[in-house]
């Protein structure tokens, strides 16, 4: 069924201006064409709704009852598309973005204040996620798009690459190995290891490591959390293998140790459902990202990569 909204639109100037010459004026085309259009509207509904002869156009009774509504519809769809126009050149809507904790932490703040200047009526939530779940979160449509660690290509998303960041050993000040500059993988070995556990994006690669070095894939202790992991190096009943990005905000008497040979990355990729348009809001805050996070790019430690 296909509405003749350009004869609603007709009939409305018709009505408001008495004439189909001045309607058709108005609307920068032909009588004939004006004609058509309002021919259209009232095959599709049935009835007449002007009664027109050779000397005035007035309105049917019907055409009378309906004029007020199709006032409404016209002015609705007005409305609706200047909104429209609007959210497209100023970027006007809510976004809900899913991300790691850690790039939560570190990373966003910067580009959401560089976003909140440029647009200051848009609001914005962050869903803060382990890696998987950020993922499970973009393709169940909870989020827009989302901050999530690389991993093999997916059907129905695309990825944008914005960072590495490097695995390091977080332990107390008062650990053996506290003062070394770098730990291979290898000599891991005999060091009571805390791991993350659970849905952890940073799982597969820790335990790939750990087992290409021989050692357990699993820690000692197995936390869900990193927070919980820190608490546990901060009391020294292990030490950490964590992101470099997370340890950003270690507590004091907590140090980090580069692990070497070779260096192992985490990839931090936006990812967005693929074949999907973000909306201008959500368009704009990835562009934000993008551009922010690339250039925060962490240093590789010294060692082999």
């Amino acid at each position: 069924m296909k509405i003749p909204i350009d004869g609603v639109q007709a009939f409305v100037h018709v009505a408001e201006l008495g004439s189909f010459h001045r309607a058709a004026e108005h609307l920068f085309i032909t009588q004939t064409a004006l004609t058509r259009r309002i021919q259209r509207l009232e095959a599709f509904v049935g009835l007449r709704l002007l009664d027109r002869t050779t000397r005035s156009t007035t309105l049917s009774p019907m055409g009378k009852e309906f004029l007020p509504m199709a006032r409404r519809i016209i002015d609705d769809l007005v409305d609706g598309l200047d909104r429209l126009r609007t959210s497209s050149r100023l970027g006007v809507g809510d976004v809900t973005v899913a991300t790691l904790q850690s790039v939560a932490f570190r990373h966003l703040p910067s580009a959401l204040r560089t976003y909140a200047r440029a647009h200051p009526d848009n609001r914005v939530q962050v869903l803060e996620r382990s890696g998987a779940l950020v993922t499970e979160a973009v393709l169940q449509g909870h989020a827009d798009f989302g901050i999530h660690i690389q991993q093999d290509p997916h059907p129905d998303l695309t990825e944008d690459m914005l960072m590495r960041d490097p695995f390091v050993l977080v332990c107390s000040r008062s650990h053996p190995v506290a003062k070394a500059k770098g730990m291979a993988w290898s000599d891991l070995k005999g060091i009571d290891l805390i791991t993350l556990g659970g849905a952890s994006g940073n799982r597969r690669s820790v335990e790939a490591q750990l087992a290409k070095a021989g050692l357990n894939t699993r820690g000692r202790f197995v936390v869900e959390s990193t927070p919980s992991a820190i608490a546990l190096a901060r009391e020294n009943v292990g030490a950490a293998i964590l992101p470099a990005a997370m340890t950003k905000t270690l507590a004091a008497g907590l140090v980090e140790v580069p692990l070497v040979e070779p260096v192992v990355f985490r990839l931090i990729a936006l990812v967005k459902r693929k074949n999907e348009t973000l909306s201008p809001a959500a368009s704009a805050l990835y562009a934000v990202i993008r551009n922010e996070l690339s250039h925060a790019r962490t240093k590789t430690p010294a060692g082999r990569a």
